[in-house]
Protein backbone atom coordinates (compact mmCIF):
# COMPACT_ATOMS: atom_id res chain seq x y z
CA UNK A 1 0.00 0.00 0.00
CA UNK A 2 1.27 3.45 -0.94
CA UNK A 3 -0.02 6.31 1.17
CA UNK A 4 0.45 9.99 1.80
CA UNK A 5 0.29 11.25 5.38
CA UNK A 6 -0.37 14.86 6.36
CA UNK A 7 -0.11 16.49 9.77
CA UNK A 8 -0.77 20.16 10.51
CA UNK A 9 -2.56 19.80 13.86
CA UNK A 10 0.33 20.61 16.22
CA UNK A 11 3.76 22.24 16.16
CA UNK A 12 4.98 20.99 12.79
CA UNK A 13 3.97 20.64 9.17
CA UNK A 14 4.45 17.08 7.92
CA UNK A 15 3.96 15.42 4.55
CA UNK A 16 5.35 11.99 3.76
CA UNK A 17 4.88 9.15 1.30
CA UNK A 18 5.26 5.55 2.48
CA UNK A 19 4.87 2.27 0.64
CA UNK A 20 4.41 -0.96 2.61
CA UNK A 21 6.00 0.67 5.64
CA UNK A 22 9.01 2.05 3.75
CA UNK A 23 9.53 5.82 3.67
CA UNK A 24 9.85 7.05 0.09
CA UNK A 25 9.90 10.77 0.87
CA UNK A 26 9.51 12.75 4.10
CA UNK A 27 9.21 16.45 4.91
CA UNK A 28 8.92 17.56 8.54
CA UNK A 29 9.15 21.25 9.42
CA UNK A 30 8.57 22.45 13.01
CA UNK A 31 6.33 25.54 13.04
CA UNK A 32 3.68 27.07 15.25
CA UNK A 33 1.90 28.85 12.40
CA UNK A 34 2.06 29.06 8.64
CA UNK A 35 0.88 25.50 7.95
CA UNK A 36 -1.53 26.69 5.28
CA UNK A 37 1.27 28.30 3.29
CA UNK A 38 3.61 25.29 3.53
CA UNK A 39 1.50 22.14 3.23
CA UNK A 40 0.92 22.39 -0.52
CA UNK A 41 4.63 22.78 -1.25
CA UNK A 42 5.60 19.93 1.06
CA UNK A 43 3.09 17.57 -0.54
CA UNK A 44 4.33 18.56 -3.99
CA UNK A 45 7.91 17.88 -2.94
CA UNK A 46 7.30 14.45 -1.40
CA UNK A 47 5.19 13.30 -4.32
CA UNK A 48 7.87 14.38 -6.79
CA UNK A 49 10.58 12.62 -4.78
CA UNK A 50 8.55 9.44 -4.35
CA UNK A 51 7.71 9.26 -8.05
CA UNK A 52 4.71 7.62 -9.64
CA UNK A 53 2.40 10.62 -9.45
CA UNK A 54 -0.70 11.13 -7.34
CA UNK A 55 -2.53 8.30 -9.06
CA UNK A 56 -0.11 5.86 -7.43
CA UNK A 57 -1.53 6.61 -3.98
CA UNK A 58 -3.86 4.09 -2.37
CA UNK A 59 -4.99 6.30 0.51
CA UNK A 60 -4.37 9.52 2.40
CA UNK A 61 -3.98 9.79 6.17
CA UNK A 62 -4.42 13.04 8.09
CA UNK A 63 -4.38 14.07 11.74
CA UNK A 64 -7.79 15.19 12.98
CA UNK A 65 -6.78 16.66 16.36
CA UNK A 66 -6.85 17.46 19.11
CA UNK A 67 -4.68 20.44 18.41
CA UNK A 68 -4.74 23.87 16.83
CA UNK A 69 -8.20 24.69 15.48
CA UNK A 70 -6.77 26.47 12.46
CA UNK A 71 -3.96 24.00 11.86
CA UNK A 72 -6.01 20.84 11.87
CA UNK A 73 -8.60 22.39 9.55
CA UNK A 74 -5.82 23.17 7.07
CA UNK A 75 -4.67 19.56 6.93
CA UNK A 76 -8.19 18.16 6.83
CA UNK A 77 -9.31 20.42 4.00
CA UNK A 78 -6.20 19.60 1.96
CA UNK A 79 -6.48 15.84 2.54
CA UNK A 80 -10.19 15.70 1.83
CA UNK A 81 -9.82 17.73 -1.34
CA UNK A 82 -7.03 15.48 -2.53
CA UNK A 83 -8.96 12.33 -1.67
CA UNK A 84 -12.02 13.56 -3.56
CA UNK A 85 -9.97 14.51 -6.60
CA UNK A 86 -8.21 11.12 -6.68
CA UNK A 87 -11.20 9.05 -5.53
CA UNK A 88 -9.08 7.58 -2.74
CA UNK A 89 -10.04 6.94 0.90
CA UNK A 90 -8.95 9.46 3.51
CA UNK A 91 -8.47 8.21 7.06
CA UNK A 92 -8.39 10.34 10.18
CA UNK A 93 -5.70 9.84 12.81
CA UNK A 94 -5.84 11.06 16.40
CA UNK A 95 -2.83 13.25 17.16
CA UNK A 96 -2.64 11.65 20.62
CA UNK A 97 -2.63 8.13 19.17
CA UNK A 98 0.10 9.18 16.76
CA UNK A 99 2.19 10.70 19.55
CA UNK A 100 1.93 7.51 21.60
CA UNK A 101 2.91 5.46 18.54
CA UNK A 102 5.95 7.73 18.06
CA UNK A 103 7.56 6.63 21.32
CA UNK A 104 10.28 4.14 20.43
CA UNK A 105 11.05 1.20 22.73
CA UNK A 106 8.32 2.17 25.18
CA UNK A 107 7.78 -0.58 27.74
CA UNK A 108 4.94 -0.01 30.18
CA UNK A 109 2.27 2.69 30.30
CA UNK A 110 2.32 5.79 28.10
CA UNK A 111 0.62 9.16 28.48
CA UNK A 112 0.26 11.22 25.30
CA UNK A 113 -0.16 14.86 26.30
CA UNK A 114 -0.71 18.05 24.29
CA UNK A 115 -0.49 21.46 25.91
CA UNK A 116 -4.03 22.88 25.70
CA UNK A 117 -3.08 26.01 27.70
CA UNK A 118 -5.34 27.54 30.36
CA UNK A 119 -4.13 24.92 32.85
CA UNK A 120 -5.23 21.98 30.71
CA UNK A 121 -3.77 19.23 28.56
CA UNK A 122 -5.32 17.05 25.92
CA UNK A 123 -4.56 13.53 27.06
CA UNK A 124 -4.89 9.84 26.31
CA UNK A 125 -3.35 7.05 28.38
CA UNK A 126 -2.19 3.67 27.10
CA UNK A 127 -0.95 0.36 28.50
CA UNK A 128 0.67 -2.22 26.27
CA UNK A 129 -0.39 -0.21 23.23
CA UNK A 130 -4.09 -0.20 24.17
CA UNK A 131 -5.91 3.02 25.04
CA UNK A 132 -7.44 3.23 28.51
CA UNK A 133 -10.08 5.72 27.43
CA UNK A 134 -10.94 8.38 24.86
CA UNK A 135 -9.07 11.55 24.02
CA UNK A 136 -9.92 14.07 26.74
CA UNK A 137 -9.26 17.65 27.84
CA UNK A 138 -8.09 17.44 31.46
CA UNK A 139 -6.95 19.90 34.08
CA UNK A 140 -3.32 19.46 35.07
CA UNK A 141 -4.45 18.17 38.48
CA UNK A 142 -6.70 15.54 36.90
CA UNK A 143 -4.06 14.55 34.37
CA UNK A 144 -1.50 14.09 37.16
CA UNK A 145 -3.97 11.95 39.11
CA UNK A 146 -4.73 9.76 36.10
CA UNK A 147 -1.06 9.32 35.28
CA UNK A 148 -0.19 8.46 38.88
CA UNK A 149 -2.93 5.81 38.91
CA UNK A 150 -1.31 3.75 36.17
CA UNK A 151 2.08 3.51 37.87
CA UNK A 152 5.40 5.21 38.49
CA UNK A 153 7.00 4.05 35.23
CA UNK A 154 4.84 6.08 32.85
CA UNK A 155 6.46 7.49 29.73
CA UNK A 156 5.18 10.94 28.77
CA UNK A 157 5.18 12.19 25.19
CA UNK A 158 4.02 15.39 23.52
CA UNK A 159 4.47 19.08 24.23
CA UNK A 160 2.24 18.67 27.27
CA UNK A 161 4.75 16.28 28.85
CA UNK A 162 7.06 19.01 30.11
CA UNK A 163 4.07 21.08 31.23
CA UNK A 164 2.85 18.26 33.48
CA UNK A 165 6.33 17.39 34.73
CA UNK A 166 7.04 21.03 35.65
CA UNK A 167 3.70 21.41 37.41
CA UNK A 168 4.26 18.26 39.49
CA UNK A 169 8.01 17.93 40.12
CA UNK A 170 7.45 15.28 42.82
CA UNK A 171 5.96 12.82 40.34
CA UNK A 172 8.43 10.37 38.80
CA UNK A 173 8.27 9.34 35.17
CA UNK A 174 10.10 6.69 33.20
CA UNK A 175 10.70 9.08 30.32
CA UNK A 176 9.74 12.55 29.14
CA UNK A 177 9.67 13.16 25.39
CA UNK A 178 8.39 16.68 24.66
CA UNK A 179 8.36 16.45 20.87
CA UNK A 180 6.16 18.97 19.09
CA UNK A 181 4.40 16.56 16.72
CA UNK A 182 4.06 12.85 15.87
CA UNK A 183 6.72 11.12 13.81
CA UNK A 184 5.93 10.52 10.12
CA UNK A 185 6.59 6.79 10.67
CA UNK A 186 3.94 6.60 13.39
CA UNK A 187 1.45 8.46 11.20
CA UNK A 188 2.09 6.04 8.34
CA UNK A 189 1.64 2.94 10.53
CA UNK A 190 -1.66 4.17 11.91
CA UNK A 191 -2.92 5.34 8.51
CA UNK A 192 -2.12 1.97 6.92
CA UNK A 193 -3.85 0.02 9.70
CA UNK A 194 -6.97 2.20 10.00
CA UNK A 195 -10.34 1.14 8.62
CA UNK A 196 -11.59 4.13 6.60
CA UNK A 197 -15.17 3.42 7.70
CA UNK A 198 -14.17 3.60 11.38
CA UNK A 199 -11.70 6.49 11.13
CA UNK A 200 -13.29 9.25 9.02
CA UNK A 201 -11.45 12.54 8.47
CA UNK A 202 -13.54 14.57 10.92
CA UNK A 203 -12.07 17.20 13.26
CA UNK A 204 -11.66 16.08 16.87
CA UNK A 205 -12.46 19.05 19.08
CA UNK A 206 -12.25 18.53 22.83
CA UNK A 207 -13.29 22.04 23.86
CA UNK A 208 -14.75 25.17 22.30
CA UNK A 209 -12.42 27.55 20.45
CA UNK A 210 -10.86 30.43 22.37
CA UNK A 211 -12.14 32.94 19.83
CA UNK A 212 -15.73 34.19 20.21
CA UNK A 213 -18.06 35.56 17.52
CA UNK A 214 -18.50 39.36 17.39
CA UNK A 215 -21.30 40.76 19.53
CA UNK A 216 -22.51 43.00 16.70
CA UNK A 217 -22.39 43.07 12.92
CA UNK A 218 -20.26 45.59 11.01
CA UNK A 219 -22.07 48.96 11.02
CA UNK A 220 -24.43 47.91 13.77
CA UNK A 221 -24.51 50.40 16.66
CA UNK A 222 -23.14 49.37 20.03
CA UNK A 223 -25.67 48.48 22.69
CA UNK A 224 -25.84 51.01 25.49
CA UNK A 225 -24.20 49.91 28.75
CA UNK A 226 -26.72 48.67 31.27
Amino acid sequence: MRLLVIDTALGACTAAVFEDGLALAVRFEPMTKGHQERIGGLVRDVMAEAGGGFDSLDRVGVTVGPGSFTGLRVGLAFAQGLGAALDRPVVGISALDALAASLDNAAGPVAALIDARRGQVYARLFTNGSALGPDEALSLDEAARRVAEIGSNVALIGNGAAVLAEAFPDLKFARIDDRVAPSPEALARLAAAADPAMHPPRPLYLRAPDATPPSRLPGQPRQPAS
